[in-house]
């Protein structure tokens, strides 16, 4: 029996006219530990003692650290699931990310992403796959909403 390495896939590849409406791309959970924080500083340089200093926190009333808002918009990072892997040979771009902050979110917080088609925009040879991210903390809270959109092949 022979191998192709190009048959070796984690989920069966996905063109743009395979997506449907409403469709839900679940993101695995994640607790906001303070070495999660201490992460997050470190690769983005941001310094404000309000995402690092508990103490400066307590004094203003916060429970504990706060998440830099990018801090929660990056639970939504589609390669933290599958999707990727459904689209490895159909994408030619991700296109625009926007969101919006709702709620705060602080250490100890376990953060829910999911990723909803709520655009399909075909062209002649490509489409626009849109999809509303969500994000809801363990209360079932809303934190965080926004919109990612890709360009994927058309098969």
């Amino acid at each position: 029996m022979s191998f192709d390495p190009r048959e070796h896939r984690l989920a069966p590849q996905r063109w743009f006219e395979d997506f449907t409406l409403g469709e839900q791309f679940r993101l695995p959970s994640r607790t906001m530990t303070e070495a999660i924080f201490l992460a997050f500083q470190a690769a983005s340089g941001d310094n404000h003692p309000v995402h690092y200093d508990v103490e400066f926190c307590r004094a203003r009333g916060m429970p504990h650290m706060l998440a830099h808002g990018f801090q929660v918009l990056i639970q939504t990072a589609a390669g933290a699931g599958m999707l990727p892997f459904m689209i490895e040979d159909s994408l030619k771009g991700f296109l625009e990310q926007s969101s919006r902050f709702l709620h705060p979110v602080f250490v100890g917080d376990t953060l829910y992403a999911t990723l909803t088609v709520d655009e399909l925009t075909p062209g002649r040879t490509t489409g626009v796959l849109g999809l509303a991210s969500t994000v809801h903390n363990q209360a079932g809270v809303l934190v965080m909403d926004g919109k990612q959109r890709y360009l994927l092949r058309k098969r």
